[in-house]
């Protein structure tokens, strides 16, 4: 069976959370289709990156449910989910070492091995997201903010993952790489992409705009 055997990507149901009696999250639902790609917008405090880290189980929402590919995330299964998952945060923490090493890594690891002839797609990718092959040899610390968030989105997509998430990934791009990059997951008709973002560039690159204030109940909310 494949992830598109099933009707959603993602499926949030009702989630509540909060944080020293704030709420965070208040009655929160939103499907994800397949394909979709879905930006998160509103203000500061609004919830945008918390439901990224929901959706990762780096936070258990107070009560809802959060579907990933047909199955309802618990404390159990997260581990096994996440390996439909790729997020790239705003500042990535990529380690140390080369930018060849840092991509080559993720292959290492036993869930990974049978990705890894997907390493062969490297140059093109590259290409795509306007950095040079001699990049490769440079020190990941080395790399401009712009450089390590290409570097993480090229991760990203050699994972192959069918749902990847973007917390302000592309912040640090200018006009012509920001461009480059909604170009490839535009094209990427099979993966979904939930991204959250606030400048108009990017949100040109959305299939659908979701407001968090449109979604949740606002009364009792902070930001």
């Amino acid at each position: 069976m494949t992830s598109s055997d099933f009707q959603t990507a993602v499926q949030l149901n009702r989630l509540h959370l909060s944080f020293t009696g704030q709420h965070v999250l208040n009655d929160l639902s939103l499907s994800i289709f397949h394909g979709d790609k879905v930006t998160l917008t509103g203000p500061s405090g609004s919830g945008k990156s918390t439901v990224l880290r929901c959706i990762l189980g780096l936070v258990m929402p107070d009560s809802g449910t959060i579907t990933i590919l047909g199955e309802t995330v618990t404390r159990h299964n997260i581990w096994r989910k996440r390996r439909h998952i790729a997020y790239v945060a705003q500042e990535p923490d990529l380690g140390t070492g080369s930018v060849k090493e840092v991509i080559e890594t993720p292959f290492s690891y036993r869930a990974n091995a049978g990705l890894r002839d997907n390493l062969s797609r490297l140059p093109e990718i590259m290409e795509r997201f306007n950095l040079p092959q001699p990049l490769l040899d440079k020190q990941i610390t080395r790399l401009s903010g712009g450089e390590k968030q290409r570097t993480a989105l090229v991760i990203a997509i050699l994972l192959d993952r069918p749902i990847v998430l973007l917390d302000e990934a592309s912040s640090a791009l200018d006009t012509k790489n920001k461009q480059a990059v909604a170009d490839y997951f535009r094209q990427a008709e099979n993966t979904t992409v939930l991204s959250v973002a606030h400048d108009t560039e990017w949100l040109g690159f959305a299939t659908r705009i979701v407001d968090m204030k449109e979604i949740q109940k606002t009364e009792g909310k902070t930001g």
